[in-house]
Protein backbone atom coordinates (compact mmCIF):
# COMPACT_ATOMS: atom_id res chain seq x y z
CA UNK A 1 0.00 0.00 0.00
CA UNK A 2 1.44 3.29 -1.09
CA UNK A 3 1.44 6.08 1.46
CA UNK A 4 2.70 9.64 1.29
CA UNK A 5 2.68 11.50 4.59
CA UNK A 6 3.49 15.20 4.69
CA UNK A 7 4.73 17.09 7.71
CA UNK A 8 6.38 20.38 8.57
CA UNK A 9 3.59 22.79 7.85
CA UNK A 10 2.60 25.55 10.22
CA UNK A 11 2.33 29.26 10.80
CA UNK A 12 5.22 31.50 9.83
CA UNK A 13 5.70 35.22 9.39
CA UNK A 14 6.32 36.72 5.98
CA UNK A 15 9.98 36.45 5.07
CA UNK A 16 10.40 33.29 7.10
CA UNK A 17 11.19 29.73 6.07
CA UNK A 18 9.69 26.28 6.40
CA UNK A 19 10.80 22.84 5.32
CA UNK A 20 8.12 20.35 4.38
CA UNK A 21 8.78 16.63 4.44
CA UNK A 22 7.03 13.81 2.64
CA UNK A 23 7.66 10.27 3.82
CA UNK A 24 6.97 7.77 1.05
CA UNK A 25 6.26 4.11 1.73
CA UNK A 26 4.96 1.16 -0.26
CA UNK A 27 6.84 1.86 -3.47
CA UNK A 28 9.38 3.83 -5.44
CA UNK A 29 8.45 6.09 -8.31
CA UNK A 30 10.02 7.84 -11.22
CA UNK A 31 9.21 11.28 -9.89
CA UNK A 32 7.96 13.13 -6.85
CA UNK A 33 6.33 16.50 -6.66
CA UNK A 34 4.81 19.17 -4.51
CA UNK A 35 1.55 20.94 -5.25
CA UNK A 36 -0.46 23.49 -3.34
CA UNK A 37 -4.03 24.65 -3.15
CA UNK A 38 -5.10 27.95 -1.67
CA UNK A 39 -8.68 28.62 -0.53
CA UNK A 40 -10.95 29.21 -3.50
CA UNK A 41 -8.21 28.39 -6.01
CA UNK A 42 -7.28 25.41 -8.10
CA UNK A 43 -4.42 23.15 -7.13
CA UNK A 44 -1.18 24.28 -8.69
CA UNK A 45 2.16 22.66 -9.35
CA UNK A 46 5.07 23.81 -7.18
CA UNK A 47 8.09 21.61 -7.92
CA UNK A 48 9.09 18.14 -9.09
CA UNK A 49 12.13 15.90 -8.83
CA UNK A 50 13.20 12.84 -10.81
CA UNK A 51 14.35 9.88 -8.77
CA UNK A 52 17.05 8.64 -11.14
CA UNK A 53 19.22 11.77 -11.32
CA UNK A 54 17.50 14.29 -9.01
CA UNK A 55 16.69 16.60 -11.90
CA UNK A 56 14.22 19.23 -10.81
CA UNK A 57 11.55 21.43 -12.29
CA UNK A 58 9.81 24.40 -10.69
CA UNK A 59 6.82 26.59 -11.30
CA UNK A 60 8.04 30.02 -12.34
CA UNK A 61 6.62 31.70 -9.23
CA UNK A 62 8.67 29.46 -6.94
CA UNK A 63 12.02 29.57 -8.70
CA UNK A 64 14.71 30.92 -6.44
CA UNK A 65 12.64 30.66 -3.26
CA UNK A 66 11.69 26.98 -3.08
CA UNK A 67 13.97 23.96 -3.34
CA UNK A 68 12.85 20.37 -3.76
CA UNK A 69 15.16 17.56 -2.74
CA UNK A 70 15.09 13.89 -1.92
CA UNK A 71 16.82 11.61 0.57
CA UNK A 72 16.85 8.20 -1.06
CA UNK A 73 17.96 6.40 2.10
CA UNK A 74 14.97 7.74 4.00
CA UNK A 75 12.65 7.66 0.97
CA UNK A 76 11.65 11.18 1.90
CA UNK A 77 11.08 14.21 -0.28
CA UNK A 78 11.57 17.73 1.01
CA UNK A 79 10.43 21.19 0.04
CA UNK A 80 12.52 24.00 1.48
CA UNK A 81 10.59 27.25 1.30
CA UNK A 82 12.34 30.56 1.89
CA UNK A 83 11.26 34.19 1.75
CA UNK A 84 7.68 33.13 2.30
CA UNK A 85 4.88 35.49 1.36
CA UNK A 86 1.25 35.63 2.49
CA UNK A 87 0.23 34.45 -0.97
CA UNK A 88 2.12 31.20 -0.31
CA UNK A 89 -0.59 30.30 2.20
CA UNK A 90 -2.11 27.02 1.07
CA UNK A 91 -2.41 23.33 1.74
CA UNK A 92 0.70 21.69 0.33
CA UNK A 93 0.48 18.19 -1.12
CA UNK A 94 3.16 15.67 -1.90
CA UNK A 95 2.69 13.42 -4.92
CA UNK A 96 4.42 10.53 -6.65
CA UNK A 97 4.20 9.32 -10.22
CA UNK A 98 5.57 6.99 -12.84
CA UNK A 99 5.51 9.30 -15.86
CA UNK A 100 8.24 11.63 -17.02
CA UNK A 101 9.26 14.58 -14.88
CA UNK A 102 7.61 17.22 -17.07
CA UNK A 103 4.39 15.23 -17.50
CA UNK A 104 1.84 16.74 -15.15
CA UNK A 105 0.24 13.47 -14.14
CA UNK A 106 0.92 12.03 -10.69
CA UNK A 107 -0.52 8.76 -9.42
CA UNK A 108 -0.42 8.98 -5.64
CA UNK A 109 -1.12 11.85 -3.26
CA UNK A 110 -0.64 12.68 0.36
CA UNK A 111 -3.30 14.25 2.54
CA UNK A 112 -1.64 17.64 2.67
CA UNK A 113 -0.13 19.95 5.24
CA UNK A 114 -1.28 23.49 5.94
CA UNK A 115 1.13 26.38 5.49
CA UNK A 116 0.00 29.78 6.69
CA UNK A 117 2.11 32.88 6.15
CA UNK A 118 1.14 35.93 8.17
CA UNK A 119 1.86 39.47 7.02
Amino acid sequence: QVQLVESGGGLVQAGGSLRLSCAVSGGTFNKYGWFRQAPGKEREFVAGIRRSDSSTVYADLMKGRFTISRDSAKNTVYLQMNSLKPEDTAVYYCAAGSRTLRDGVYDYWGQGTQVTVSS
